[in-house]
């Protein structure tokens, strides 16, 4: 029986780009023997994308979309996307063709020798400002200093994902995520592919730097728990330190009568008794993040556990 690949497409705005990338994907599938669908989701377009997508509809059955009611973020339009689909295998790409439509067929063969997830390993962008890079280079820097799941630096959204996986992913119910953090965290057999970006073809990218910076605190935040527990370990080393340098001007000033003439005031031993104390309060704030971070691991909805494969077993 013929397999079925889904090609996803996040779009936001990109009424100039969708036939163009559409126009790629017909003709990389017309040398595939695979049977596919393509699903464009529209994220709340403000411009003449959803006509572009339903001028596509009526040309060819294979040709499907997901119109959202306003602007929900990519990350809402790729999971809607990822649950819709039906093939044996799901393709996320971008439509502003910068992903390149020729490792298409590489992903659908790393996928058939046994890969589970194959992702798209971005080495280089075409124009892209060098201020872009500084602070990609430096988010991957800290995510994976912090994180609980290590994220591959230039691993982008363009990736292949098997049935199995897109089934264990539908199964996440948090609202602020990040896909490839989830699809990571999720493990399975993945393999990279590397690529070089291409600039980008018409209009603007929809991810501002502001919006940028608010993923990456959404990331830090998601999958990881140091943020919360930092506090906790700010107030012990203020605690140890408050305390040590206290216990050194107490036995200098009243077990040792001021011998060495340090002369410190009332002033200043109150405000190291403050000190003391602060550390102390975010100490407490510390033990209390550890049952806010245990809540949070409860309430996420995660599965305990993912199975990939059974041996004479069936799943129930």
């Amino acid at each position: 029986m013929q397999k079925t690949i889904s090609i996803i497409v996040p779009i936001h705005n990109e009424e100039k780009n969708i036939p163009l990338i559409n126009e790629e994907l017909l003709h990389v599938f017309s040398f595939l023997p695979y049977d596919y669908e393509i699903i464009y989701v529209n994220d709340g377009s403000k411009d003449g994308s959803q006509q572009i997508i339903e001028g596509l509809l009526k040309t060819d059955d294979k040709i499907k979309c997901i119109e959202f009611s306003r602007n929900f973020g990519k990350e809402s339009a790729t999971s809607a996307g990822l649950q819709y689909s039906t093939g044996d295998a799901v393709i996320v790409i971008d439509a502003d063709l910068q992903h390149p439509t020729s490792l298409i067929a590489k992903f659908i063969e790393r996928w058939e020798g046994g890969v589970d997830v194959v992702i798209g390993l971005r080495t280089k962008t075409k124009g892209a400002l060098g201020l872009k890079f500084l602070c990609s280079f430096f988010y991957y820097k800290v995510i994976n200093t912090i994180s609980e799941t290590p994220i591959v630096s230039g691993a982008t959204d363009f990736r292949l994902i098997d049935r199995s996986v897109v089934n264990e992913f539908d199964k996440f119910t948090e609202h602020e995520r990040i896909t490839r953090g989830l699809i990571d965290w999720l493990g399975f057999k993945r393999e990279f592919v590397e690529f070089e970006a291409n600039e980008r073809v018409n209009g603007v990218a929809s991810y501002s730097y502001i919006k940028l910076v608010k993923l990456a605190l959404s990331s830090f935040v998601s999958h990881s728990l140091f943020p919360l527990k930092f506090a906790g370990y700010l107030g012990i080393f203020i605690v140890f330190v408050s305390g040590f340098g206290g216990l050194v001007v107490f036995t200098e000033r009243y077990i040792y009568d001021d011998m060495l003439h340090w002369a410190i005031s009332g002033t200043a031993q109150l405000a190291l008794l403050m000190i003391f104390f602060i550390g102390i309060v975010l100490s407490c704030l510390g033990l209390i993040a550890l049952y806010v971070g245990n809540i949070s691991h409860e309430v996420s909805g995660r599965p305990l556990y993912v199975v990939r494969s059974v041996g004479n077993l069936e799943k129930k």
